[in-house]
C-alpha cells in the first residue's frame, strides 16, 4: 500500500480512496502509460491494487521524445509495474500526417489498436489511461477514439482534476507530481501542415536543448522550416537576457531551423486549438 508522506486534504483523501475502489474491482488492467503525471498516478494505483495483474504500456513513435520515453521507463520502475512498450504506426496513416483537424483521433485509433490486442493477450484485461475531468473541457479528439476502443478513464469518470491529481501525487511521494504536462509532439504544428518523422524529432531536439538549459516547460511549435520558443511569460526575460543567444541558434540552425523567434505571449497550452474552426 502506497503510503502518504505528507497530509492530504479530505477531499482528497476521499478521491484518492474512490480511485483506490475504481481500479481494485477491475481485478485486471493494462494502463495506457505516457509518463504523465495523470497515467503515472493511475499506473502507481494499478500496482498497489492489484500486482502482477496490472501492467503499463508505453506506445513508441517519432512523436514521443526519446527523453520522455526513458523518463517513462525509469517512473515505471520505480512503481514497479511491469512496463512494455508498442511501436505504433500512425505516421503511415494520412489522417495523422496529414495533420486534419481530428490528427489526435487517428493517433489515439493507431494506439489502441496496440494496446488492445497487448490486453487481450494479458488475460483479457481492461484498458485504462489517465484522461482527467480537465481534458473533457479541451478539444481532444482522441478521447473520442479510446471511448470507441472501450478505454475506462477513472479520473475523469471520477471528475477528477488536474490539481487534485498533483495533490494527491504528491502525498504519496511521487517525484514526479510537479512534472510539466507534455502533449505529443505533433500539437506543435498548425493544422494542415504536415507531419514528418524528420520533423518530429527536429522539436524534440530543440526543446531537450532548452530543457538542458534550464527551461523545464517549454514548447517549439513549428511555422514551416522556423521555430517559434514558447516558455512560460515570467520565463521570457531569462530566455533573452541571459540564454546564451548565440548557441541557441547556432543549435537550431544545425538541427534543421531557417530561423528562430521568441513567442511574447508566452506558453500557453492549447495555442494552436484557438483556430480549430
Amino acid at each position: 500500500m502506497l503510503k502518504l508522506q505528507e497530509q492530504l486534504a479530505t477531499s482528497h483523501r476521499k478521491q484518492l480512496d474512490h480511485i483506490r475502489d475504481f481500479i481494485k474491482n477491475l481485478q485486471r488492467v493494462c494502463v495506457a502509460f505516457s509518463g504523465g503525471v495523470d497515467s503515472s498516478l493511475i499506473a502507481a494505483i494499478a500496482e498497489e491494487q492489484l500486482g502482477s495483474c496490472a501492467i503499463a504500456v508505453t506506445g513508441v513513435s517519432p512523436s514521443l521524445a526519446p527523453y520522455l520515453l526513458e523518463e517513462a521507463r525509469l517512473q515505471a520502475n520505480w512503481i514497479g509495474i511491469e512496463h512494455r512498450e508498442c511501436h505504433t504506426n500512425e505516421l503511415n496513416d494520412p489522417n495523422y500526417s496529414e495533420n486534419p483537424k481530428d490528427r489526435c483521433f487517428a493517433c489515439k485509433q493507431e494506439l489502441h489498436s496496440h494496446l488492445m490486442l497487448i490486453a487481450q493477450n494479458f488475460s483479457d484485461a481492461l484498458v485504462v489511461d489517465g484522461v482527467n475531468a480537465d481534458d473533457l473541457n479541451d478539444y481532444r479528439p482522441g478521447i473520442k477514439a479510446a471511448q470507441i476502443a472501450g478505454v475506462r478513464s477513472p479520473l475523469a469518470e471520477l471528475e477528477i482534476n488536474k490539481d487534485s491529481i498533483r495533490a494527491i501525487s504528491k502525498a504519496l511521494g511521487l517525484p514526479w507530481w510537479d512534472k510539466p504536462s507534455q502533449p505529443c509532439l505533433a500539437s506543435r504544428f498548425p493544422y494542415g501542415d504536415p507531419i514528418s518523422s524528420k520533423r518530429l524529432k527536429q522539436v524534440a531536439k530543440a526543446e531537450k536543448w532548452l530543457i538542458d538549459h534550464g527551461f523545464s516547460k517549454v514548447r517549439v511549435r513549428m511555422q514551416g522550416i522556423a521555430g517559434r520558443i514558447e516558455v512560460p511569460d515570467h520565463q521570457i526575460n531569462d530566455l533573452i537576457m541571459n540564454c546564451n543567444r548565440k548557441e541557441l541558434v547556432d543549435f537550431f540552425l544545425s538541427i534543421g531551423f531557417s530561423s528562430i523567434s521568441v513567442d511574447l505571449e508566452g506558453l500557453v497550452s492549447g495555442k494552436l486549438n484557438r483556430d480549430k474552426f
